[in-house]
């Protein structure tokens, strides 16, 4: 395929809503990838109206508890020190012997308030540590759109991390425990409303 026809079909994709990732190489243009590009409409309103709804659940303990302002996290409905006292360490995932994984393992442990379990459980990591704990909601907004506080994802990501498995086991973390205030289908539609609309940040 000629180099003018390749262009061609970029224009198209492009213009239809889908990306073609693509390198040059040796005066070539090679395919890499296709991607999606996620439409944007900007609309002020609706997207701080939808992250009013996303913070609710984010300051719910349930994500609060994982994102401390400090390097112990929370836990309980009532967003206590953690008991156990147990370090957030380098990865996340705890210090020494004193790991995450000790207590909280692959799956909930059976019972009233024992410690809920997922194969990924951990804080933030120390070099971008995600806090939400005492952050307004035109702090958060602000703080998850950029990408050197976010974890480095764009926007891409950041619709896609609605599904991550840890955001879903919020909603179910065992006995005993309450869930945010929506449930997760609703999360993820505002969540999503809220990046598609231009990502505004409330007022305060």
């Amino acid at each position: 395929m000629s180099t003018k026809i390749k262009f061609i079909l970029i224009a198209i994709l492009l213009a239809s809503g889908i990306g073609l990732a693509f390198t040059v190489s040796n005066n070539r243009i090679v395919e890499k990838e296709y991607i999606s590009i996620v439409p944007i409409k900007k609309d002020s309103v609706a997207s701080v109206a939808a992250f009013k709804q996303v913070y609710k659940v984010l300051m719910s303990p349930r994500c609060v508890n994982c994102h401390p302002k400090g390097d112990i996290p929370l836990q309980g409905d009532n967003s206590v020190i953690h008991s156990m006292q147990p370090k957030r360490g380098k990865d996340g995932k705890g210090v020494y012997a004193m790991k995450c994984a000790n207590c909280h393992q692959s799956s909930n442990s059976p019972g009233i308030h024992t410690p809920p379990g997922n194969p990924d459980w951990h804080l933030p990591p120390a070099d971008m540590k995600m806090v939400f704990e005492g952050k307004t909601a035109h702090e958060l907004a602000k703080q998850l759109v950029n990408p050197q506080l976010n974890g480095h994802k764009d926007l891409q990501k950041l619709i896609a991390h609605a599904d991550d498995g840890l955001v879903k086991a919020g909603w179910n973390m065992g006995k005993g425990r309450t869930v945010p205030p929506l449930t997760h289908a609703q999360f993820k539609k505002a969540w999503i409303t809220w990046l598609q609309t231009g990502a505004y940040a409330p007022a305060k």
